[in-house]
């Protein structure tokens, strides 16, 4: 069955499933291909670096960081604040001579240089805990230890824990074979002209810590996340990676622990990891002031958890098993272990340890850190994460959109987020009004009429969406569609607009914005498809009919970008343009309408018309305005000019 073709806009809307994919990215695979520079053989998939100072460059525009993000990767390198004292100098003090422009562009030319000083060797370093999962071939740990080397290069030195999924368990070579492998990624990572310590001596300790509240409380690993570590870890235990850390050197530690008879013995690496999580956080920043060669501060506060392995991202049943882009830990963790097909635990084995072994880690890191898995086949994407701390592709794009340059692949990385709890609200009374007023004005920097506002939620509400205590929110009402005076039997009928759509500017650039969208998705145009059963308090868990959601947005709004991504399409309203209205189809409809299109069951054609392409024979889909769609544009926009402002008149 050849594919549907759709027009520009209705192309972004998920009607193809199955066979259709199945077509269209079997032509996908081919491309350019990389190799080093004797390797006729090498899989280019394998080697994502080829060691040139250009890759390091580019691989950092590749990641096509925002201000936002710009700004926050620097501020996470940021050295802790001082009282800064000048004295000047003969090469800098400047005599009153001098122009006010020759002092300015000095001004701007140290400035500049300071800049790049910092960005390719910052003076506040962070760490990443880094757990290699192999066993990985010399070229596939060359690809990794490369990758390593560059994110040291951006201030991220790696603490790195190594893990072969071949090892037999019980084995009488078992801390041998450890070694050895610590040893190979050490030889890796100098081969890279990076500097690394092996350290070979137990640092962690069998058993729980018996100090630890939480993991007292909890019991072995089960569906609902609670899962123990089988080690701990005590700030004096630091001593090698932290002396490894303040010498510039990227510590290297076979999964082993020290058992209560004092003897080391092999143990899983996420034992190790979970152990030295909440040591390191409180250790925090160390600096040995007594050594004079201890210039560079290090914040041994894990900023990162990367998990590099075969396997890539953990699988998603709505995406057909390609892995999911990004989890709110807080709120999908136990659905994504209901939703785990028993296939996937033979290709992806090792997936939901990983996915718990985040969820431990991240509770104890702070909240803007975040956790990735992914295949050795994608190192770049370890960089993209340091400095853009987001998914490869947004989680809230439309489907369809994720293909062609934004196609997923098995290799596309899964991001984690501790994030925040996300639950529905159906009656305005539950509603904490201050709480939400205080969102609204902080967000949108206004003042809200509050009494005008409430009363129309209130009489109008369909559903509101929470993320955490009120640190994002959305609005949806139902907005009556006034009937044609012929019809006064008729049933009056209403349509899903979205009222208010807002996150904390502390929280904007956290993920919080993709998953406050995603579940307005699933609540309103995504209802019905298999996409929308993500199980959150009150809501619909994907049961039910999806309808069309509207929402109006400024002309100046900076958001809007955003908007024109995710929605079906738009339209400028107001005599000078300056309000856009924005809509998102129904997407149970348009698959519906794509079905009686290939069956040919539509009532406007007996048979569906294949068109022949240069990509061979697609089906045409149906027009961007079909007959029920005809006028509810200028219904749409009239019902929403008619909306009062929510905020006060300056």
């Amino acid at each position: 069955m050849p594919p549907m073709l759709l027009p520009p806009k209705r192309a972004i809307i998920p009607v193809t499933q199955g066979r259709w994919n199945s077509i269209t990215l079997a032509s996908s695979h081919a491309g350019p291909v990389r190799t080093l520079k004797a390797s006729s053989s090498l899989d280019a998939e394998e080697i994502e670096f080829n060691g040139d100072e250009r890759d390091f460059i580019l691989s950092i525009l590749r990641a096509k960081p925002s201000i936002r993000d710009t700004k926050s990767y620097l501020a996470s390198f940021n050295p802790p604040k001082s009282i800064p004292t000048t004295t000047p100098t003969p090469a800098t003090a400047v005599s009153k001579d001098d122009s006010l422009s020759q002092l300015q562009n000095n001004a701007n030319l140290a400035a500049g240089v300071s800049l790049i000083n910092e960005l390719i060797d910052p003076v506040h370093r962070r760490t990443a805990l880094v757990k290699l999962q192999g066993p990985f071939t010399d070229r596939q740990l060359e690809s990794v230890a490369r990758g390593m080397v560059y994110l040291e290069k951006l201030g991220l030195v790696s603490v790195v824990v190594v893990e072969n999924d071949e090892w037999e368990p019980g084995s009488e070579m078992e801390r041998e074979e450890a070694v050895e492998d610590a040893m190979r990624v050490v030889a890796a990572l100098e081969a890279q002209g990076a500097r690394a310590r092996p350290v070979l001596d137990t640092i962690v300790r069998l058993g729980p810590n018996p100090n630890d509240e939480r993991l007292c409380e909890a019991s072995g690993n089960d569906s609902s996340g609670v899962w123990t570590p089988e080690a701990h870890s005590l700030a004096e235990d630091l001593t090698h990676i932290r002396s490894a850390l303040q010498a510039s050197e990227i510590p290297v530690l076979p999964a082993l622990a020290l058992d209560s008879f004092c003897r080391s013995v092999r143990i899983s690496a996420n034992d190790v990891i979970a152990a030295l999580t909440p040591t390191m956080v409180e250790v925090g920043t160390t600096l040995d002031t007594s050594s004079p060669s201890a210039k560079k501060t290090v914040d041994m506060t894990p900023l990162r958890l990367m998990i590099v392995n075969r396997e890539g991202g953990v699988p998603s049943y709505a995406r057909s098993g390609l892995p999911h882009l990004l989890v709110n830990l807080s709120s999908e963790y136990e659905h994504i272990w209901d939703t785990f097909l028993p296939q996937w635990r033979s290709s992806h084995p090792t997936a939901l340890g990983n996915l718990a072994l985040a969820r431990t880690c991240l509770s104890y890191m702070p909240r803007t850190s975040s956790a990735v898995m992914v295949s050795h086949r994608s190192p770049s994407s370890l960089i993209a994460n340091l400095i853009t701390n987001k998914p490869a592709q947004s989680s809230s794009l439309p489907h369809a959109l994720l293909s062609g340059a934004k196609k997923l692949t098995r290799d596309t990385p899964t991001l984690f987020r501790y994030g925040l709890p996300i639950r529905v609200i159906r009656k305005a009374e539950e509603i904490d009004k201050k709480k939400m007023t205080a969102l609204l004005e902080q967000s949108f920097v206004k003042t809200l009429d509050y009494d005008a506002f409430w009363k129309r939620v209130d009489n109008t509400l369909d559903f509101a969406i929470i993320a955490g205590d009120y640190k994002g929110g959305a609005i949806v009402t139902r907005e009556a569609i006034p009937s044609l005076p012929s019809n006064t039997s008729e049933t009056p009928r209403t349509m899903a607009y979205l009222d208010k759509f807002a996150v904390l500017p502390s929280h904007q650039g956290d993920g919080t914005v993709d998953f406050l969208w995603v579940a307005l998705h699933d609540e309103s145009y995504g209802l019905g498809t298999q996409f929308a059963r993500n199980f959150i308090e009150g809501s619909m868990q994907g049961l039910g009919r999806g309808e069309d959601l509207v929402w109006r947005s400024r002309g100046d709004n900076p958001v809007n970008k955003w908007y024109y991504e995710r929605s079906s399409g738009h339209l400028k309203m107001g005599e000078k343009g300056e309000w856009v209205l924005f809509w998102c189809d129904a997407e149970d409809r348009l698959k519906a309408m794509e079905n009686a299109i290939r069956s040919g069951n539509d009532a406007s054609e007996s048979l569906p018309e294949v068109i022949r392409t240069k990509k061979g024979p697609v089906i045409r889909g149906p027009g961007f305005v079909v007959a029920e769609e005809q006028g509810r544009l200028d219904k749409w926009a009239r019902i929403v000019n008619k909306i009062p402002s929510s905020w006060v008149k300056k």
